[in-house]
């Protein structure tokens, strides 16, 4: 494989991870419970929001990455996106790790965490790279 289609495949990872934690993120704060010590199953929050902060480190370096192998756009055409991409992705990171701190993640503290414009700003960020990716150069989500 190539080393822009191991990026790519990296990236797609990534963003699949944070939507993952997201959904997880949703439902987690749903159920109303005052700590994620009172998990007794696989699924702990605190997994999913250390997959999150992983999946965030240096994503905007990859992204960029990325859109410059593809090799087809010029850096005009994306670059300046990719820096806001990768600001995003250090204020949700921020969040994300404060959360992490903390000794008891409730599902309230999520549902914040969830509300964040942080967050959601990321999450539309992705949505959009990730809809150029599969739309304008056919890099195929796995």
């Amino acid at each position: 494989m190539s080393k822009n289609k191991d990026q790519q495949h990296e990236l797609t990872e990534r963003i699949n991870t944070l939507e993952e934690a997201y959904e997880f993120m949703l439902a987690y704060a749903a159920q109303g419970r005052q700590g994620d010590e009172e998990s007794g199953t696989g699924d702990n929050i605190r997994t999913f929001l250390e997959r999150a902060d992983a999946a965030l480190e240096g994503l905007g370096p990859l992204s960029h990455a990325v859109f410059q192998g593809l090799g087809t756009v010029p850096a005009s055409g994306y670059q300046e996106f990719i820096e806001v991409l990768g600001e995003d992705a250090q204020k949700a990171q921020a969040a994300i790790r404060m959360v992490l701190s903390l000794p008891s993640i409730s599902s309230q503290l999520t549902d914040n965490l969830n509300s964040s414009i942080h967050l959601r700003t990321l999450l539309t960020d992705l949505f959009l790279i990730d809809e150029v990716l599969k739309t304008t150069y056919k890099v195929i989500k796995t």
